[in-house]
């Protein structure tokens, strides 16, 4: 076990609290994941209210939809976590998650929100934007964002389904506006 390395905190630590929280929602028969892990339109007295907007990224419904977002969360997080660290990354998870919960909560009152896939595609087009440099936008993002983000317009348009479409265009809105301030601070 020395040669394995914690290599990614952030990351491994989000997908082991993620897992974590599946099965407890599953032992629980989804009690504990409506209690905490999803966010959705409750009274502002309730003290629980004010957690679910942070706390949703971390809850699923089932096995195959963590395993969608986490395995894309392994694959685009740790870049990213060793291009800004630990902190940075941690920060954009949150404001993603505020952001994503508020709107949620705000503009549908009458469904829950719950998934890692907005903070998934916040670090999409956050990598994507590697490579950037002064006055030049990387091709790169470009196509993540045409492709990404438009289907996930077209789908939210078209597609009746129970996926959040708005959650991934906010958490790429995110990933832009996040990433365009942590790639000028580190240049």
């Amino acid at each position: 076990m020395k040669h394995i390395k914690y290599n990614s905190p952030v990351v491994l630590t989000f997908a082991l609290i993620s897992l974590a929280v599946l099965l407890l929602g599953m032992l629980t028969g989804g009690k504990l994941t409506s209690l905490l892990f999803c966010v959705y339109r409750a009274p502002l007295s309730d003290p629980l209210t004010y957690p679910r907007f942070f706390l949703h990224v971390l809850g699923h419904s089932s096995l195959s939809h963590y395993m969608g977002n986490i395995l894309m969360l392994l694959v685009v997080g740790p870049p990213l976590e060793e291009k800004f660290g630990s902190r940075s990354l941690l920060l954009a998870i949150v404001i993603t998650a505020l952001i994503s919960g508020i709107v949620q909560f705000v503009f549908f009152p009458h469904t829950a929100l719950l998934g890692a896939s907005g903070i998934v595609f916040m670090m999409i087009v956050m990598l994507s934007m590697t490579g950037t440099e002064k006055g030049r936008i990387p091709l790169t993002m470009i196509l993540v964002v045409i492709f990404y983000i438009g289907s996930e317009v077209v789908q939210g348009l078209f597609v009746d389904d129970n996926v959040s479409q708005l959650t991934h265009i906010i958490g790429g809105a995110c990933g832009a506006v996040i990433g365009f301030f942590l790639y000028r601070k580190h240049r």
